[in-house]
């Protein structure tokens, strides 16, 4: 029998554990619970939702229309996907999971891109957020802040790196073309008059704009909420079962042979199901650091199955396909974990590249306030390089063209 025959069994029996063990260990998963709560409410909802709204104005004033005619120049030779891509990277790469699954849904939905464009953005774009990287992982669990410019840059170089693979996969000519591509003028020029149509097309009031974008978001964010909390309780079930044992020791038998140590390989499996409870058990892993640091950078490519349930959840209303999504993840987390010890770590080199990423990691502030501050400054700097790139590109294609 195939195995997609058999899913369903697995699922129903997995899901059976799960609710026994819950009726024998209440109160450990009431325990779970409230900690999947508190990580939602105190660090998730307030540092998302904003983002989340601002995402749905700008697209409602045409300003992500705007961008998708500056920015085609530069999104469409790297990554094949339109210019509007570049909205979605950028968000993505500041606020974190599921951010960037949700823009590309909504990019899907406005039919701003083909399924073949949004299934590749989603593999790049729905990635880590610095924050994480540096304050969670490397100060709070390995108490190195140098480690987090290694994981970031290993992290976003496997992204960036997978994205340009992707562009050589789908069908070539299932494509969306920028509005107004073919009009004569400036790129720029363009731009605007994208913009003008584009809330022209909306043509609803900024009072009803805000307030769908606000009961948007918010819906949104509770039902990541609740992925976050049913994904707490079952690992916990799962660990207080003995089966993430069981599946500890047959990862030891596929992966012991290239001489990963034990405690690694535990938290590989942790790390399959939740990213956070698999880069602590990296963290404190008894193995040599180079082993528990690419463990932690593939499990943060990977991002385990609680993000995956919520990008499958955020993309149901497209038809966009989950499958490219998880091997792209897959993929991801083998090159995050083979480039991260090639990354240079230490403090002046990476601090030089990248000063305002190491400044959350040395000051250790994770209020919600910090990491509102942190993303939206990350967010425009992505977009700010983005745009300056792409007006020298399409600059030096004019100067080319006069020349000719």
């Amino acid at each position: 029998m195939s195995f997609k025959r058999m899913r369903p069994y697995f699922i129903a029996l997995a899901t059976s554990i799960i609710t026994a063990a819950m009726i024998f260990y209440p109160d450990v998963a009431f325990e779970a619970a409230v900690e999947g709560l508190d990580v939602w409410w105190e660090i998730v909802f307030p540092a998302l939702l904003p983002f989340f709204i601002c995402a749905e104005l700008l697209m409602g004033l045409g300003v992500v229309h705007f961008m998708g005619v500056l920015l085609e120049p530069l999104m469409r030779p790297l990554f094949d996907v339109p210019g509007v891509g570049s909205f979605v990277l950028a968000m993505g790469l500041a606020s974190g999971y599921p951010g960037g699954a949700v823009l590309t849904a909504k990019m899907r939905k406005e039919k701003l891109c083909s399924r073949t464009e949004a299934e590749r953005l989603l593999c790049f774009t729905n990635t880590a957020d610095p924050l994480f990287m540096t304050g969670a992982v490397a100060v709070g669990m390995f108490g190195d802040a140098s480690l987090g410019k290694a994981l970031v840059l290993s992290h976003y170089l496997s992204a960036l790196i997978l994205g340009v693979l992707l562009r050589f996969w789908g069908n070539k000519k299932d494509r969306v073309e920028a509005p107004l591509s073919k009009e004569k003028g400036s790129v720029v020029t363009r731009a605007l008059r994208a913009l003008i149509s584009a809330r022209r097309q909306d043509g609803r009031p900024f009072g009803q704009l805000l307030g769908d974008s606000v009961k948007t978001s918010v819906a949104t964010l509770l039902m990541v909420g609740g992925f976050i909390i049913l994904f707490s309780v079952a690992i916990r079930m799962l660990a207080i079962t003995g089966l993430t044992g069981l599946m500890a020791r047959a990862f030891f038998h596929v992966l012991g042979r290239f001489g990963l140590h034990p405690g690694t390989l535990e938290a590989l499996v942790c790390g399959t199901f939740e990213i956070t409870l698999g880069t602590q058990l990296a963290s404190q892993a008894s193995a040599p650091l180079s082993q528990n640091i690419m463990a932690a950078s593939a499990i943060i490519a990977w991002s385990g199955l609680s993000v995956h349930a919520q990008v499958a959840a955020v993309v149901q209303d497209t038809d966009i396909r989950i499958t490219p999504y998880v091997v792209a993840r897959l993929i991801q987390a083998i090159i995050a974990a083979l480039l991260v010890l090639h990354v240079p770590i230490s403090t002046e080199l990476a601090g030089g590249i990248l000063p305002a990423w190491s400044e959350p990691a040395a000051s250790g502030l994770l209020t919600w306030a910090d990491r509102l501050s942190y993303f939206g400054r990350q967010s425009l700097s992505v977009l700010g390089i983005l745009c300056v790139v792409c007006v020298a590109v399409s600059a030096l294609n004019a100067f080319r063209a006069r020349q000719n």
